[in-house]
C-alpha cells in the first residue's frame, strides 16, 4: 500500500476518443454480440483493427472460441509453485504505477537465462502463466489504479530492460520466446499497452529490432521507444522517482527486489474489497454469454 496519495494525470480514454463514426461502429458491434460485453472492452478489440467490423468480429470470435479452449474463466486457479526461480533467471514483474497511475510492468531482458528457465518450467507452463498475469493486470492490477487514481486508468507502462544482453537477443530461441508472449497480448488482450520504453540498447539490438518488429501491430510499434544507456532521465518525465527501482534509476529499493515485491495499489485491502465486486461482475457477464450460445444452439436443434 502507497504511504502517501500519488498525485496522476489522467490521460484520454478510449471511449472519449471515439469519433461519432467509430461509436456507431461500436453500437453495431455491440448488438450484433448480443449486448453482453461491455463497451471499452468492445472499443479495444475494434480500436486494434481500425474499427474495421468485419475483421474486428473475427477476431473477437477467435478470442471468444480461445478463452474457451484454453480454459481462461479457470486460469486465477491456476498455481505456479516455480516463481520465485523463474524470476532468479526471467528477472520481471509489476512494480508501483506511473505518472498517470497506470500499473509499470517490468522485464529485465538483457538477464534472461533462457537454457535455466526451461529447466525450471515448459512453455506451456509459461503460456498458462503469461495468461493469468493478463487476466490480473485487466482484472486487478488497472482497476485497482483506476481507483488509486481517482480516474480512468485503462493501460500499462512496460519497461524492458536489456542491460546485459550483448548478442543474446540475436539468438532464434529468444525470438521465439519474444514471439510467444507478444503473441498473446495482441490477439487476446490488445490495446492494453500505453506505452513501452526499451532500455539499455545494445548496439546489434538494431538487428534484432528488424525481426522483431514485424511482429507487432503498427499501432503497437508507435508506443514504443527505444533508449541507450543514458534513459533515466526520460523514464523519470514517466514515473515518479519513488515509483522506479534503483536500478533503473529511481528511489526505490524494495526488500526483497522491486520485481519480486509486486507493490502497488492493487495490494490495498480496502482497494481489493471493491474490485471483487468488479469481477463477481465480469463473471456475471462471462455466464450470460454461455447462457446466451447455449439458447442459440438450442434453437438450431
Amino acid at each position: 500500500m502507497e504511504e502517501r496519495k500519488q498525485q496522476t494525470t489522467p490521460l484520454p480514454t478510449l471511449l472519449g476518443t471515439l469519433t461519432p463514426e467509430e461509436r456507431q461502429t461500436l453500437v453495431r458491434f455491440k448488438e450484433a454480440l448480443g449486448g453482453n460485453f461491455d463497451d471499452h472492452t468492445l472499443g479495444r478489440f475494434l480500436r486494434a483493427r481500425k474499427f474495421n467490423f468485419d475483421k474486428a468480429m473475427e477476431m473477437f470470435q477467435n478470442y471468444l472460441r480461445w478463452r474457451q479452449e484454453f480454459g481462461v474463466d479457470q486460469i486465477m486457479s491456476y498455481e505456479f509453485p516455480e516463481l520465485e526461480q523463474v524470476k532468479a533467471c526471467y528477472p520481471h514483474g509489476f512494480h508501483k504505477t506511473d505518472s498517470h497511475g497506470r500499473p509499470i510492468y517490468i522485464e529485465r531482458i538483457g538477464s534472461l537465462d533462457l537454457k535455466r528457465l526451461f529447466e525450471i518450467t515448459t512453455e506451456e507452463r509459461m503460456i498458462r502463466y503469461y495468461v493469468k498475469s493478463y487476466e490480473t493486470m485487466l482484472n486487478v492490477q488497472i482497476p485497482a489504479c483506476a481507483i488509486a487514481a481517482g480516474h480512468p486508468v485503462e493501460q500499462s507502462l512496460t519497461i524492458l530492460d536489456l542491460g546485459g544482453s550483448s548478442t543474446k537477443l540475436m539468438s532464434k530461441k529468444v525470438y521465439k520466446f519474444i514471439q510467444m508472449a507478444s503473441k498473446i497480448g495482441q490477439d487476446y488482450y490488445p490495446e492494453m499497452l500505453g506505452r513501452m520504453f526499451i532500455v539499455n540498447t545494445p548496439m546489434l539490438f538494431s538487428v534484432a529490432w528488424k525481426v522483431i518488429r514485424p511482429w507487432l501491430d503498427e499501432r503497437t510499434q508507435h508506443k514504443i521507444s527505444l533508449e541507450g544507456s543514458k534513459f533515466q532521465k526520460k523514464l523519470l518525465e514517466l514515473a515518479p522517482a519513488d515509483n522506479v527501482p534503483h536500478i533503473l534509476g529511481g528511489n526505490c529499493n524494495c526488500e526483497r527486489g522491486c520485481l519480486y515485491s509486486n507493490a502497488g495499489p492493487w495490494n490495498d485491502p480496502l482497494i481489493q474489497a471493491q474490485i471483487g465486486i468488479r469481477n463477481v461482475r465480469v463473471s456475471e457477464v462471462a455466464e450470460l454469454e454461455s447462457q446466451r450460445k447455449q439458447a442459440e444452439e438450442e434453437k438450431k436443434g
